[in-house]
């Protein structure tokens, strides 16, 4: 049995010393890390070669390894040279296969990262729960490695089991293997494998789950070549055309590293409690699927080509959506049987020591209006570019309709989850008039049955409130809420969904008064002093720039746009990869990682500025349905 800590930091091992050129920095920063994974699970390497978040067997399983949550008792997985070292990563051409280059004063290393995904490729079934495979080969000199491996089960609430046998070590249902015998610490829990190469030779470390012994495996040069080819051939599929072809496919490629393949669910993001205040609370548990990111993500894949991937999400959401009196929960579990109460984890220092670390996520209980419309949006947009028949769904969505109908009258939390008490958030009124006016043109496309004469009365009704009742002559502006004379950028959107064109004077005036007040160094905050009922600052948010710029394409400002669109590009990673929020004046990445929502608003951007004719190409018949749509990704926080 192994022997279980209940919170008692004092009781948990400390990690082994780092060597020098490990770290420079107690933690790393957020944009440093790499994302690798295989439609059931992701993990975080750092640009020095260590694994610093990984769960397994599945995105919401409690973590194995969390040092990115505290660098003394979370747990790693490191591989790098014994001598100092500089590093740099990059993923390999359009693929999820993260490279790190280790350059040392003896020679070079090249660590490749991958979980391995050769079972879809070759066998055409699921991935195994997990397989990581890393791949050291010395491509210059002579490179001593260490490779340390300090598993901590159970968020580091559980010490391993560790059994050795020859090359291979097993804890609890998973187990390691090196090209020799590992040396193993019962003290501190440590397994350390130290080897040399010499130029052109390789060695192969791998991870694996229990599952994955009922899969063939290919040996790992093998898995390398056809994962390779699998995210390649992934990739071709896309239609953009343009100078923002890269950055588009690595968002879709992160897109779909967040897909948990056995159900079509789409998590928000791979991580927990990154904070979006260094220091403070605003620590969110993104491990589960938002109806909302979850439809933008379809939509986003869908506008960038990648049409043969819609199903698995349908098939999910009619699984399990349900009304059940109160309309459609806000989140959901990656699978039915796991929880979303908020727990915290007192054994955690957190990120930068940013408290409390939480799992769970307390927005599953808010009603939030403006999701109606995200996922009517998607639905309607599937349907028209001819990628989804709703006829198996339009019960449910029937039923959805005629629910807001009768309840878009409420109050809500809005679609940043505000914790500071319910309001008429202009934005979910707009959302729930978009939800009505796509499931119009659905029924009567498709001669379904339903209330379209009701519904379109109170679609007319909506607009009429929210142009009387939403527009501030003091900020001269859509506000954020009818109780609240204050600026918001999910407003932004609202000529992307056609509420109201977008060179009508009231959406010119209100890009405008965004651009002057909630504007940094080019890049856009949700909100100034808004009622959230959490402490701390917040960065600049990635998606509500994205926004911007569409807005400002609608109203014809095509100049602005992409001159903001260059300046976003210019802030992500080394990868290409966002979090969720943006420090304008330092460009540090705040929030978990990588964020769907900011990936999905990177695509819509640069599809939107091919399909206004500034540059790049997409498909004739995407453009078209994706202007008849009018949806342009939306947002969601865990508040």
């Amino acid at each position: 049995m192994s022997d279980t800590i209940q919170g008692n930091r004092s009781q948990i091992p400390m990690q082994s010393p780092r060597r020098e050129g490990a770290s420079r920095d107690e933690y790393r920063p957020i944009e440093d890390y790499g994302v690798i994974g295989n439609g059931h699970t992701a993990a975080l390497i750092s640009s020095c070669g260590s694994i610093d978040w990984l769960c397994f067997h599945r995105f919401d399983s409690p973590s194995l390894f969390a040092r990115i949550l505290d660098p003394d008792r979370g747990g790693y997985w490191s591989i790098q040279p014994e001598e100092s070292f500089d590093s740099s990563h990059r993923y390999r051409e359009a693929t999820n296969i993260l490279e790190t280059t280790f350059q040392c004063t003896s020679g070079t290393l090249v660590l490749r990262d991958f979980m391995d995904i050769a079972s879809v490729a070759r066998l055409r079934r699921l991935p195994a729960p997990g397989r990581i495979v890393r791949i050291a080969e010395c491509t210059d000199g002579k490179v001593g490695i260490a490779c340390d491996c300090l598993p901590r089960p159970n968020y580091a609430r559980t010490l391993p089991e560790l059994s050795p046998r020859g090359n291979r070590v097993t804890f609890g249902t998973c187990t390691i293997a090196g090209p020799t015998v590992w040396q193993v610490d019962n003290v501190n829990k440590a397994l350390t494998c130290r080897i040399v190469l010499h130029t052109g030779e390789k060695a192969a470390f791998t991870l694996a789950t229990e599952s994955d012994a009922a899969l063939p495996q290919l040996d790992p040069a093998d898995a390398l070549k056809v994962t390779t080819d699998y995210w390649r051939k992934w990739s071709d599929r896309c239609t953009y055309r343009g100078p923002y072809r890269d950055i588009v496919i690595r968002s879709a490629l992160t897109l779909q590293l967040m897909t948990y393949t056995p159900s079509g669910a789409i998590v928000a993001a791979p991580t927990t409690s990154l904070p979006e205040t260094f220091g403070g609370e605003r620590n969110w548990d993104y491990r589960f699927t938002w109806i909302r990111d979850a439809s933008f993500t379809l939509y986003a894949l869908l506008l960038a080509g990648y049409l043969d991937d819609e199903r698995p999400f349908f098939d999910w959401l009619v699984r399990t959506v349900t009304l059940q009196g109160t309309g459609i929960s806000i989140l959901y579990p990656i699978v039915p049987e796991s929880r979303t109460t908020e727990e915290i984890l007192d054994n955690f220092r957190g990120y930068r020591d940013s408290r409390p670390v939480r799992i769970g996520n307390g927005a599953a209980v808010q009603e939030q209006l403006d999701v109606y419309g995200e996922v009517m949006g998607a639905i309607h947009f599937a349907w028209r570019i001819g990628k989804y028949d709703p006829t198996p769904i339009w019960g449910t969505v029937r039923q959805m309709l005629d629910w807001v109908t009768d309840r878009w009258h409420d109050r809500g939390s809005g679609i940043w989850e505000i914790r500071g008490g319910v309001r008429h958030f202009v934005y979910s009124k707009a959302m729930i008039w978009f939800a009505l006016n796509c499931g119009i043109e659905v029924a009567e496309g498709m001669r379904f049955p339903g209330d379209v004469e009701d519904w379109r009365r109170e679609r007319d009704l909506i607009r009429e409130e929210v142009l009387e009742k939403g527009w501030s002559d003091e900020l001269g502006a859509f506000k954020q809420s009818y109780e609240d004379e204050q600026l918001d950028a999910a407003n932004l959107r609202l000529s992307t969904i056609k509420f109201i064109e977008g060179d009508d004077p009231r959406m010119l005036s209100t890009i405008d008064a965004t651009l002057e007040h909630l504007v940094v160094d080019g890049l856009c905050y949700r909100y100034v002093d808004a009622p959230e009922g959490v402490a701390g600052e917040e960065a600049s948010f990635v998606v509500c720039t994205t926004w911007l710029v569409n807005a400002l394409i609608r109203a014809g400002r095509e100049n602005e746009a992409h001159r903001i669109f260059r300046n976003l590009l210019a802030r992500a990673s080394s990868l290409g990869l966002y979090a969720e929020e943006l420090e304008p004046l330092t460009g540090i990445h705040r929030g978990n990682f990588p964020q769907s929502l900011s990936h999905i608003g990177i695509i819509n951007a640069a599809v939107s500025l091919a399909h206004a004719g500034y540059v790049g190409t997409v498909s004739p018949h995407h453009a078209a349905a994706a202007d008849a749509a009018g949806h342009g990704g939306g947002g969601n926080r865990s508040r």
